[in-house]
């Protein structure tokens, strides 16, 4: 299969592109600039010059193509306009990406969050099956605006599409990544202790970059119509545990930070109402139904790995 792919040069999408051809696929890559460029070649795809700003330009690169993978985002509006900016832009995309795609049967796989704003109250693992909570204007300004985005690529299967999404956790980890995790490890250096809300008992999902390459590709390849997948190494990992393991790699000690509206900004910033989420997910559907099975390390073992404290060396 002839696969578009945007965002080929993230974090994942630096793994997707070269796990899509040592399958077979024949893969270009979205690129605005020379240096991306130069990027989506060296990982042996074909380069297609672009923005993901440019609606005629991917609806003419998804025509084009027997499949898509999008896992770009328009994070760049962020900072200027906020997070309904970002909904309305990535909306616009995907419904961009319907009309080039409808009544073809090719598959579209999308990157979506496994931890659907909404969901922090199931009382029980999050599945497949449940639906991405709708937004709308009672929930502007939070991340809740950007589920329509998901509802709205499986609403494309009804449009003969073969649209899905992979649900990905906040920490994707692997020796390139350069995401949440860092954050955590860096403000840990800042602080000279290494904090974990309250008891720390809450449950955050985590995945290697790899395996979740290898799962948007299964997704592509055999996945049905309107699904979602969810692409985390199990039902999630204690925030303690995970602070432990950090401060095992730099040496510090982890502390328990009070869950008050005090304490916990003061330890970690922006990041505060992110820390307390409590996102226990299964990944049961995805395995049983695409046999997807990660082999990578798992997040605490790949922490034990070392790579990501170079500086903790000593000198």
């Amino acid at each position: 299969m002839h696969i578009f792919v945007t965002g080929g040069t993230g974090h994942i999408g630096s793994y997707i592109i070269p796990d899509l051809i040592a399958a077979g696929h024949e893969v270009t890559g979205l690129a605005r600039s020379d240096e991306s460029a130069a990027a989506v070649s060296a990982l042996g795809a074909k380069v297609r010059r672009g923005d993901i700003s440019d609606l005629d330009g991917l609806k003419a690169a998804a025509a084009e193509s027997d499949g898509v993978i999008h896992v770009a985002h328009r994070q760049d509006l962020l900072p200027s306009s906020g997070i309904d900016a970002v909904a309305a832009a990535e909306l616009a995309i995907m419904l961009a990406y319907g009309e080039a795609l409808a009544g073809t049967g090719k598959p579209l796989v999308v990157s979506a969050s496994i931890g659907s704003p909404g969901w922090e109250n199931l009382g029980r693992p999050a599945t497949e099956e449940d639906p991405a909570l709708s937004g709308g204007d009672k929930y502007k300004g939070t991340l809740r605006v950007r589920n329509v985005v998901e509802t709205t690529v499986v609403g494309l299967a009804k449009k003969g599409v073969r649209s899905s999404v992979v649900r990905i956790p906040t920490i994707a980890h692997s020796t390139t990544d350069a995401g949440f995790l860092t954050l955590l490890i860096g403000l840990a250096k800042e602080k000279g202790v290494i904090g974990y809300p309250g008891d720390g008992a809450n449950l955050w999902p985590a995945v290697h970059a790899r395996d979740l390459a290898s799962l948007f590709r299964l997704a592509l390849e055999k996945g049905s119509a309107g699904k979602s997948w969810h692409g985390i190494e199990g039902e999630g990992i204690r925030f303690r545990d995970l602070a432990e393991a950090i401060g095992s790699g730099l040496g510090l000690p982890a502390v328990s930070i009070p869950a008050d509206v005090l304490m916990l900004p003061g330890y970690f910033g922006f990041l505060a109402n992110l820390v307390t989420l409590n996102l226990p997910a299964s990944n049961l559907i995805t395995r049983q139904t695409l046999g997807w099975e990660p082999a990578q390390p798992g997040l605490l073992e790949d922490l034990d790995n070392g790579h990501y404290f170079p500086s903790a060396d000593p000198a």
